[in-house]
Formats: C-alpha cells, structure tokens, sequence
C-alpha cells in the first residue's frame, strides 16, 4: 500500500517568510545592531523553517498563524536585546598616524592622534567647564578640574543631551536625504549622549606651528540637537589650509535654554535662559588662554556656525561678553539680526512664560525639584524650550537695536545661504493650490495680499514652488540681508554667499554647503564629481583667506566683492560670480512688515 504524499507548503509561506527575512536583516543593518543579532536570527529562521517542513504542513492555518507570531515575538526580542553598545565617537576614524607629542595647556597635559599622512593632528574631548550636572545644572559654566597625567584626547565626548531617535531612523535619513550610507560592519554601536558634554575638539596643521589663525565653529540643529564631530562640519579641510579648527559641545534644549525667576534670582549675574551662549562663550574664553599651546594666534580668531549656530554667532556678536573673544565672523544659513527673527530667539517675557509652563508640564513648582529630575526625563522639554533670551546680561537688548545703536564686535563679516533652504523642512507640510493663500497670510500679516500679487499661485506645483521661497526667504535669508545693510550702516566689510551647487548629496538644501566649505568632500563619494571638487577648493579657500585677514579674496580665487547692502551676493554654483539676491522683492514685505530701520 503506497504512502499518503506529504502536503507541500504553500508557495505563500516561502514568499512571505523570504521577504520578512529580507525586510529583517535590512532592519538590523541600519539599526546598527551587533553580529549576535545577525547570528541569532539566521538561527531562528532556519528553526522557523525546519518546523514548519516537519511539523506544521498540513496544520489549520490558526496553528501555522501561531508559529509565525512566535517567530515576529522572537525577532522583536533579538532586536532590543542586541543593540549596538553606547561608544565614544573616535577622533580618527580607521587608521591614524599614531599618538602626538604632549601638549601643555592650562588644566594639564594632553596628547592627540594624527591623521594616517601625519598631516593634521587631532585633539578631541578636552573639557573646557565643569559637567554641568546636579547643582551646577542651569548655572554659568564653571572652570574644569585640572587633571593629573596625560590625558588621552582620542575621543570626542558624549553628544549634549538631546531628543535621540532609534538609529533606524538616522539611516533612513542617510538613504532618503542625504543618498551617502554606507554598509560596513565598523559603525554598529550607539552615540553617547549626556548632560556631560562640555568638551572641545581641535584640528590644526601638524608639528610645530605659530600664530595661525584659529577658527571656532558652533553647530547647529535648533539649539536641540547636533554634535561636534560630524563629518561635513570637521576641521581637517581648513586644517590642510593652514587653520587651526575648534569646536564644542554646549547645552541644548531644555539643558541649554530654560528661563526662570528663580534661575534669574539665584543667578549671580541675574542671568537666565542662555546657558548654551554662556558655554560658547566659556569655549572662546578657554581658546583665548590656551589656544597658542597649539600654535594658533588667540589675537586672530573667526567664530563661524551655521543654522543655529550661526543665530548664536549673529547674538555673540552683540553681546558684551563676548568682546574681544574675536575679531570676525561667518555665518551660515541664519542669524537673529531681524527686527523679529524668525527662529532660536525670544524676549525675556515669553522665555519666562515657557519656563513657568515646564514646571506645569512636569508637576513640580520649584527649580530645585527641576534639579531632581534626571535627564532623560527632562530632556522631553527641548520641543518647547530652545530659544535664546534678551536676559539683560549676555543679550542686554536685541541684536537688532544694539546694530542700531552701533554695539558691535566684529571687524568683518561673511555670511549666506542657499538656494533651497527650506525645502526639507516643509517636505511633508508644503503648500498646495487649497492651502496657499492660508499659509501666506500667517506668514505676512497685512502684507499678505501683496505677497500673493508678487508670487501668484493658479497650480498645485506654483503653489508648492511659491511657498518653498517664501518659507526659505522668511525663515533662513531675510536676517542675512538686514544683516548685510546693518554692515554696511556700520562700515563692517561684509561679504555675502549664495549656494546653488546641484550634487547627488544634498545639493543646495539647508547644510548642503558645509561639505564644501570646510574642505570635506570624501574622496571615495560617487555623490560629487570634479566640478563639486573645484568648487569645495574655492569655497574652503576663502574661508581660510577670510580667517587670515578678514577678506576671502586671494591669488587664483574668482574676485568676492562686497555685499553692497545686501543687494549683491557671490552665487557659488555651477558658475561663480555676483548676482542679485533672487528675494529682494519678498525683503521689501518684510521691511513693511516688521518695520526695518524705523
């Protein structure tokens, strides 16, 4: 008698098992999760399988339904049980040309790492303040501890604490935005991330060196998010030019920003609400007294940053406790000196009111049970708080008044942006032909009519294209043209930069410049070709010249001439040369609007 023919498996359970697989490794590669997971899971499908080959053909689907939850039950528990390990981010990635002589400086002694051609050293997680944790959590930076030793700066320290989102979704951004990840087994670990982020980091050109210019760069991400170390924004580029790079990390968010009364009354200074200014400024101070161990010129300092770190440049430049801290400044992508800038920036009132809404949100009444509170609860504030305040003390007044009044300290300026600043942030919110008119009139208020006249709308794709202007306009570049015209009023050599380079990356999104201008183009990526290349030699260029001497013009260099006002920019593109700043017309509602110069 012959045997009963076993029943196959349904070619749907091959389907859906192969893809869940696929789906899966995908999902552990881009979260960064360790070997193990990639081990545990092959095993558990090949179990998977082997089951369902010799156990479950045949089965009610209910029983078959069963398995293939166990096998998603397991899969989530080897996914949280392996993910990669909190690491420090190292100062050189891959090889180095090994470990520098020793540098003295005020705290103690230090060595750092060289580059694999041993022609930039690198000094990373030197701290400059006290860990602003416990009591010293909302108070002005104090002075580190000195160290005993030689303390190894091969590391860059913990990111400041901020909103951290599952690495998944930084490599979605890496794959959709940026077009750079890459697929290498060296990356599977986690970002470290604490209140403990007072550190600084230094490029500068190898051996013995003096007086070379110093640039001290401030990154953005809002005044809630970002660190030092990443790629686009590293010194190496400007190090190879002859520059001395430094950059920290500095209090975000709730951490960084809060205003209160009894912070204000307990503050020697009556100061509140700017603490990640306070640290920045305490990061110059430290430059000041230390930056010659290294060989660079503490009397010829640059202060750059860009999106929010150059808000907090344009602020600097008008705070009195920054005087003399530096000579010149570039800013990249906003500033504050609007009559009402757009972003990063409030008046003592309203920062007073956020803060008295933080208690509330918390269930406390007192700074002190604020205190209590550890971070990671804490820093679930940073959607509210991330503002920088007229306090009386680091800000006594506006950036804008004080230029009016003529308080000033910078000797000259470059500054700019690009030319589709605000597109990635209104990628999900952009405008359309129903909702054009309503987003216009929020924006300009009484001009609004006027602003639809200018930039008429009678399709889905003018509507989108319209508002991408008008957003990038009122949120990034009108502070940059009243900044050109304060330069101007006050005989500040300024010059001004329009970015309009396509490239595979980026292109001219917001942040898509610093790669250029720092020099940082990897020399593997496929994304840029020669003509991105040339055009990073040019920008780095000037940055480097403007960090000399204050103007970006040099031998061999296209001729930058002034801003004239803010009328003239340097497009830097697929040509380079001036040409009239594509707003001044969507400028002249704003003028109207906030009342410029009156």
């Amino acid at each position: 008698m012959e045997k009963k023919a076993k029943k196959k498996l349904h070619p749907g359970f091959w389907i859906v098992t192969i893809l869940v697989a696929l789906l899966w490794f995908f999902y552990l590669e881009i979260n960064k999760n360790t070997l193990s997971g990639w081990i545990q899971s092959l095993v558990v499908f090949l179990v998977y399988i082997t089951i369902c080959l010799r156990l479950l053909r045949g089965k009610k689907w209910f029983v078959r339904l069963g398995a293939f939850l166990v096998l998603l039950l397991l899969l989530w528990a080897i996914g949280r049980g392996t993910l990669g390990p909190f690491k420090a981010h190292p100062a050189i990635a891959g090889e180095t040309g090994g470990v520098t002589d020793i540098v003295t400086v005020r705290d103690g002694q230090l060595t750092g790492l060289t580059t694999a051609d041993g022609a930039v050293e690198v000094y990373a997680g030197i701290p400059y303040a006290k860990p602003p944790v416990g009591e010293l959590r909302w108070r002005e930076p104090q002075d580190p501890e000195p160290w005993q030793g030689v303390l190894a700066a091969d590391a860059f320290a913990p990111m400041p604490m901020q909103p951290q989102n599952a690495a998944w979704y930084g490599s979605m951004a890496q794959i959709i935005g940026y077009h750079d990840y890459e697929v290498t087994a060296t990356d599977n670990y986690r970002d470290l991330n604490s209140e403990d982020a007072l550190y600084l980091n230094i490029w500068k050109p190898a051996g013995a060196q003096t007086d070379l210019p110093v640039l001290v760069y401030i990154h953005g991400g809002s005044l809630q998010t970002g660190q030092p170390w990443y790629a686009d924004y590293r010194g190496e580029g400007l190090a190879r030019k002859g520059v001395i790079v430094v950059n920290m990390g500095y209090r975000l968010g709730v951490f960084g920003f809060l205003a209160d009364e009894e912070l204000m009354a307990e503050s020697p200074n009556g100061t509140t609400g700017n603490y990640g200014l306070l640290d920045q400024i305490k990061a110059l101070e430290w430059v000041r007294d230390n930056i010659a161990s290294f060989g660079g010129d503490p009397g010829n300092v640059t202060l750059a940053g860009e999106s929010a770190g150059a808000a907090c440049v344009s602020a600097l430049c008008t705070s009195p406790l920054a005087k003399g801290l530096f000579h010149r400044v570039i800013a990249e992508s906003s500033t504050v000196t609007a009559p009402q800038p757009a972003h990063s920036f409030q008046l003592l009132s309203d920062g007073l009111e956020n803060g008295k809404k933080i208690k509330e949100r918390f269930g406390v009444s007192s700074i002190e049970e604020l205190r209590q509170l550890d971070a990671e609860t804490l820093v679930a504030a940073a959607d509210r708080i991330h503002h920088m305040t007229v306090d009386g003390y680091v800000l006594p007044q506006t950036p804008y008044e004080s230029y009016q009044k003529g308080i000033h300290n910078e000797e000259a300026i470059l500054h700019g942006f690009n030319a589709q600043e605000g597109t990635a942030f209104i990628l999900f919110d952009n405008a359309n032909l129903k909702n054009y008119e309503e987003k216009v009139q929020r924006m300009f208020g009484d001009e609004a009519q006027a602003a639809l006249a200018l930039r008429p709308a009678s399709t889905d794709a003018e509507a989108k294209a319209n508002w991408i202007d008008l957003y990038s306009a009122y949120f990034f570049s009108y502070g940059h043209y009243c900044w050109s015209r304060q330069a101007q009023a006050l005989d500040i050599p300024c010059y001004e930069y329009y970015f309009s380079k396509e490239n595979g990356r980026l292109g001219p999104w917001h942040s898509g410049e610093e790669v250029y201008c720092y020099g940082n183009i990897p020399a593997a990526s496929a994304l840029y070709d020669e003509s991105d290349r040339a055009l990073s030699e040019v920008f780095c260029s000037y940055f480097a010249n403007f960090c000399r001497t204050g103007d970006p013009n040099g031998p061999g260099l296209p001729r930058w001439g002034q801003a004239g006002g803010g009328k003239t920019v340097l497009e830097l593109g697929e040509q380079i040369g001036p040409r009239e700043d594509p707003y001044l017309p969507i400028y002249e509602l704003f003028d109207k609007k906030y009342q410029f110069g009156n």
